[in-house]
């Protein structure tokens, strides 16, 4: 495995991460969305039930409350979800989540089922979510802060009209449509473990938005898209972005590859603001066991593309060892903040025993055998420059934003 790695550094020469990074901002430009009664809804979602509040919690524990600002999330309208989703799905899973029969067939038409049952209240904990990330938009609209943060969204797998993959409601898509109202181009990029194929698919047909995706890619692995060749149809030929990667991938050559990959998107798309979807899936330790990264590598990450000087929106997504979840967004938070948090877990923290037996920040990388081989990845980023070569480098000088 290092073996590998070192070779990859030979494909992304000369590029010094700690070059592009920057100090952090001051506690009035960032913003953390949360209140107790957006916890409480959170901490009762599907599959991730108790995750808000481990990761809210040790957030607080470090002390790095103070230096943001606190904003109160308010439900998403209706109107706000129509942006994007089907009336007939959104009423679906209304009618679902109040406890009312709706035809089983009905249920499997809209994915309300499997991977996605309704539960009692469920429309209201999206509707929730969405909402928090509609305001953490609309913050950087306003220009009241420079990053916002929620960690409860994220939930990019959820179509038009169909959930999918644990995701009801995709808030990440309302998130950037919501930007668009102010920006003319946004850079979505997907961390997380599995592929972010519902903001793809809503955006796959715009060269407003440019979609870029590191994630998992295998047979049978969920949910089966992202293939590097995958680069959008129509006015979105070439502006979305896949970078396929197979088990065992480590810091320094996911690091390296997203680099690479950033620098080529750059050169060719002038982003006025960023999303960045941070899944911790990938994290070593997870129950997905498919990567070797440490929270260093998403660190890494978002402080590059805060180094990029665009309004930010970080958002969560993936991530179901919750001890590691929390212990990776409570460092990106203290990174952005530009604040050196120590590795023992603060000890009155309320759910400090989950972080036993060695009770430390850190979490060490996997010792899974790395299948990316230098072949692979240089195929890989081969396919990614030559799918890039087709737009106009910085198109936004010579086009006015195509719709």
């Amino acid at each position: 495995m290092d073996g590998i790695s070192y070779q990859c550094v030979g494909i992304v020469e000369g590029l010094n991460g700690s070059k592009h990074l920057d100090t952090g901002f001051s506690s009035h430009h960032v913003t953390y969305i949360h209140s107790e009664d957006y916890l409480s809804h959170c901490n009762r979602f599907w599959k991730v039930a108790g995750r808000a509040a481990l990761v809210h919690s040790l957030i607080d524990s470090y002390q790095l409350l103070k230096y943001m600002k606190v904003v109160s999330p308010r439900p998403a309208d209706d109107e706000d979800l129509a942006l994007f989703h089907s009336s007939s799905y959104l009423q679906c899973l209304k009618s679902l989540s109040n406890g009312d029969l709706v035809d089983e067939s009905e249920q499997e038409e809209y994915g309300l089922n499997y991977d996605c049952p309704a539960y009692a209240k469920v429309f209201e904990c999206c509707k929730l979510i969405a909402g928090a990330s509609i305001l953490a938009a609309n913050c950087l609209i306003k220009g009241e802060c420079s990053v916002s943060i929620n960690w409860s969204g994220g939930w990019h797998h959820a179509k038009k009209d169909e959930a999918s993959g644990f995701c009801y409601i995709n808030d990440v898509v309302l998130c950037i449509l919501k930007l668009l109202t102010k920006f003319s181009r946004v850079l979505y990029v997907d961390l997380d473990l599995h592929h972010g194929d519902g903001v793809q698919d809503a955006f796959c047909a715009t060269a407003k938005v440019m979609t870029v995706s590191f994630h998992k890619h295998s047979p049978g692995f969920f949910p089966g898209t992202g293939d590097v060749n995958e680069c959008g149809v129509g006015k979105g030929k070439y502006f979305a972005v896949n970078v396929p990667l197979k088990d065992g991938v480590n810091n320094e050559m996911y690091i390296q590859i997203f680099d690479r990959v950033i620098d080529m998107v750059m050169d060719r798309f002038h982003a006025d603001a960023i999303v960045c979807q941070c899944g911790a899936d990938g994290i070593a330790g997870d129950p997905e066991a498919s990567f070797n990264l440490t929270p260093q590598a998403l660190i890494h990450c978002t402080r590059r593309l805060l180094g990029l000087q665009k309004p930010l929106v970080l958002l969560g997504g993936g991530g179901y060892n919750f001890a590691n979840s929390a212990r990776c967004w409570t460092a990106i938070t203290g990174s952005i903040l530009g604040k050196s948090l120590h590795d023992d877990i603060p000890d009155d923290d309320q759910y400090f025993t989950w972080y036993g037996s060695g009770y430390e920040l850190k979490v060490d990388s996997g010792n899974m055998r790395n299948y990316n081989d230098i072949t692979y990845i240089k195929n890989v980023l081969s396919t990614v420059q030559a799918n890039l070569s087709h737009l106009v480098k910085d198109s936004s000088k010579l086009q006015s934003g195509p719709k």
